[in-house]
């Protein structure tokens, strides 16, 4: 079998295997909240961002509030989740960068999106995967990238953009956001990092890394 007819298989099992799988865990309700959430999920579980982005939204409900903020402010409000000096300093520079070179409108190309503070090319692509719907890459969070290595449908382990290369030229790009949202599923509820549950896998006959 083709690396491509894998893809496509394995893409099939994890729509029977996660039919209710959300496009994010991330709480939002504009493109800018996902923004924001996104921005300061790096390194911080999605339940911790929760907590904090309820109260700031609800402080600071657009770019230009965020961007007339104080840091210390911000500081307070995001401090459980950790790293809050620079992820405070990111969230406030891309707010004003929207207000002043966007107009307050967060853009909707990966070329834009990556130009402001604190935006990754991961984050970039949830931004338009899930408030513009547009698939421009492959979401490859730390679930994507071990359970795509483990699959066999890329060996370039721990290293996202190549991890993305590979899954954008093994599907269609119609389904890349399909992709990244399922992987994502299967990673946090079956293919855990330290305890994968093989035995109830969906996909475990179709797995290299169930034989291990």
């Amino acid at each position: 079998m083709s690396q491509t007819a894998a893809a496509e298989e394995i893409l099939g099992l994890l729509h029977e295997a996660y039919p209710d799988a959300p496009l994010t865990y991330l709480n939002f309700s504009n493109p800018f909240e996902i923004l924001v959430a996104t921005i300061l999920s790096a390194h911080t579980a999605d339940a911790c961002v929760n907590t904090i982005t309820e109260p700031l939204f609800k402080k600071y409900p657009d770019p230009k509030s965020l961007a007339s903020a104080t840091q210390e402010d911000i500081i307070e409000i995001i401090r459980p989740c950790g790293t809050y000096n620079r992820k405070s300093e990111y969230i406030m520079r891309t707010a004003s960068e929207i207000v002043e070179r966007y107009g307050g409108s967060v853009p909707d190309s990966l070329e834009e999106l990556i130009t402001l503070p604190g935006v990754s090319r991961k984050t970039a692509n949830v931004v338009l995967s899930v408030a513009f719907q547009k698939n421009q890459g492959v979401v490859v969070d730390t679930h994507v990238m071990r359970v795509t290595v483990r699959l066999g449908l890329s060996e370039h382990d721990k290293k996202p953009t190549k991890i993305e290369d590979d899954l954008m030229a093994l599907l269609p790009r119609s389904q890349w956001g399909d992709y990244a949202r399922l992987a994502g599923a299967h990673g946090r509820r079956t293919c855990k990092a330290r305890s994968p549950e093989c035995g109830r896998c969906r996909l475990n006959k179709r797995c290299p890394s169930a034989e291990l």
